[in-house]
């Protein structure tokens, strides 16, 4: 089965289901795309919750940071803390999250606040955005408080009937229960899908270019972006004026625009204008290309036809936890003598195999996989200790695994109807949990199979 070319430029280079998919469109609305997180205490974050928050008891002595949902619309993560921030005039570095949600669609999300006092976040007034006070948490909130995500999806604009796109979307979910999950694919939004340009300028920080990475950030033009982006990057790649360019540049480029204002005055300072980003969102670059390394390692070993809910002998494999979340602590390489042990374990749920996520402290694989993962590292040259990155320390990745599958749960069909939004077609709206970290635009391109991830909404 064909795949786009924007997806193999992600590493994405494969289906794993042969089951046909029902097309369509997701995020015509960003209703139509909405991510309610999960956290391991089972709190969950209701992104249709308003009004009134419920009172709160008074803060613990122990206890400095303030969690709250964070609901959102149409608004990329970092922007969003940034503002939140700013009206509360606090660092942002006393803001803390879980999970980075999607841009285009209305998600909610935990957040602690490092010393907020109740009244300024009630009286936070941003558009499109309501953060609503929970409790008090006793540390500042990370991935490690995250379980996963719940999906609620609308597909729109689908061209078959209402019993085809039911059987194509019951083949495709047997297919995936027979597989062991949806293979864990970082998706789209993972490396821009309208430019898709994170893991390349991630790329050139590893490798110790802070030039090629800011001018590839600033000045290199995708077909699909706006317009006059699109102009304004052409401009600049042709005359290197970082003044002019500071002109001309749209409003909406905000992060662009940050690093010109540095360039426009030390035009040789390419380091000095990548540290005007915020560091959580410097550090996403060199973790997209991590994140670009996986794909094209999963990919690889899907069209070689190996395994990937059962380990063969050097394949890395992780304990499941009884969160049903995978260990980082507990882990091991299969070994002839330990294999059978380890693939009952796959089975019957209390082990998973995992592939690496590159860093310059993670061991490779070994056997067929480690060969696939050599073969790939060499044609991108690069090597594990690149992560180390010079100059730049606090971006350096230590590596890591993640499983190669990912649980697909609770999926529900909700309806099949008429969609009035888009005459003569019909629309599936579906729901479904996933573990965090796993995207669910890895499970919709399976399910929908669009020949073209833009147009298609991804």
């Amino acid at each position: 089965m064909l795949v786009s070319r924007l997806e193999k430029s992600i590493g994405i280079e494969v289906y794993s289901t042969n089951s046909r998919g029902v097309g369509g469109v997701i995020k015509q609305s960003c209703e139509d795309f909405i991510v309610e997180e999960m956290l391991v205490n089972g709190s969950k974050a209701g992104a249709l919750v308003s009004g009134i928050p419920k009172p709160i008891k008074k803060q613990p002595s122990t206890h400095r940071y303030l969690l709250c949902v964070l609901i959102k619309r149409n608004w990329d993560t970092f922007q969003a803390l940034e503002s939140v921030a700013k009206q509360l005039r606090i660092s942002l570095q006393k803001i803390h999250i879980a999970g980075i949600k999607d841009a285009k669609a209305l998600t909610a999300q935990h957040i602690t606040i490092r010393d907020a006092k109740l009244e300024d976040i009630i009286n936070v007034a941003i558009k499109d955005i309501e953060i609503v006070p929970v409790g008090y948490f006793h540390t500042k909130l990370s991935p490690y408080f995250l379980s996963g995500n719940s999906f609620k999806i609308v597909i729109r604009a689908i061209s078959h009937t209402k019993p085809i796109i039911r059987r194509r979307i019951k083949e495709v979910v047997k297919e995936i229960k027979v597989l062991g999950g949806v293979p864990n694919f970082f998706g789209h939004q993972r490396f821009g899908t309208i430019r898709p340009i994170t893991h390349l300028v991630g790329k050139a920080i590893v490798r110790g270019s802070f030039r090629k990475a800011v001018m590839l950030f600033l000045a290199k033009p995708y077909p699909f972006e706006h317009p006059e982006s699109r102009a304004a990057r052409k401009e600049l790649y042709r005359t290197q004026d970082f003044k002019k360019a500071l002109k001309t540049f749209p409003g909406h480029l905000y992060y662009e625009r940050l690093l010109l204002k540095h360039l426009a005055k030390k035009p040789h300072d390419f380091k000095g204008a990548f540290n005007r980003l915020p560091v959580k969102l410097r550090k996403l670059f060199p973790q997209a290309y991590q994140a670009y390394l996986f794909n094209r390692f999963l990919s690889k070993r899907i069209a070689l036809g190996l395994p990937l809910s059962a380990a063969e002998v050097g394949d890395h494999v992780v304990k499941i936890e009884i969160t049903r979340l995978p260990s980082h602590r507990l882990h091991e390489i299969a070994s002839q003598t330990k294999l059978s042990i380890i693939n009952d374990e796959i089975k019957s749920g209390k082990m998973g195999l995992a592939i690496p996520l590159i860093g310059f402290r993670q061991r490779l694989s070994e056997g067929v996989q480690g060969e696939i993962e050599k073969r790939i590292l060499e044609e991108e040259g690069i090597t594990p200790e690149n992560f180390k990155i010079k100059g730049m320390p606090e971006l350096s990745l230590k590596g890591g695994l993640r499983t190669a599958l990912t649980p697909l749960n609770d999926f529900k069909v909700k309806e099949i109807s008429k969609d009035l939004a888009n005459p003569q077609k019909y629309m599936a709206r579906i729901s479904f949990t996933l573990h965090r970290g796993s995207y669910a635009t890895a499970f919709l391109r399976e399910l929908m199979k669009s020949r073209n991830p833009i147009k298609a909404g991804f």
